[in-house]
């Protein structure tokens, strides 16, 4: 019914760069939220960044100052912008969104399949 296809992700060196991006696909009314959540090996999934439609931000402690959240709602995408990357940032991303589709009355949530992220030191 709905669909969340990321990109994005890959190798870098600690200190460098790496834009994430996922679009949503499907029997779409309404995306309430979009963000970002991640897993380490061993350690539980973990919100990362989130913004609900209305445009404000979310973002976890460890984050804050590096990690950049946005959305284009026109595209149903969401793009998280990751700078000053740390090897603790080494983790599976997944993106989410709280989506309004045709076929129910209310919304849920939506996962994407997850992309590595892994940040050398």
């Amino acid at each position: 019914q709905v669909q969340l296809v990321e990109s994005g992700g890959g190798l870098v060196q600690a200190g460098g760069s790496l834009g994430l991006s996922c679009a949503a696909s499907g029997i779409i009314s309404r995306i309430d939220a979009m963000g970002w959540y991640r897993q380490a090996p061993g350690k539980q999934r973990e919100l990362v960044a989130s913004m609900p439609s209305g445009g404000s931000t979310n973002y976890a402690d460890s984050v804050k100052g590096r990690f950049t959240i946005s959305r284009d709602n026109t595209k149903k995408t969401v793009y998280l912008q990751m700078n000053s990357l740390k090897p603790e940032d080494t983790a599976v991303y997944y993106c989410n969104a709280l989506v309004l589709t045709t076929m129910l009355a209310v919304p849920r949530d939506y996962w994407g399949q997850g992309t590595q992220v892994t940040v050398s030191s």
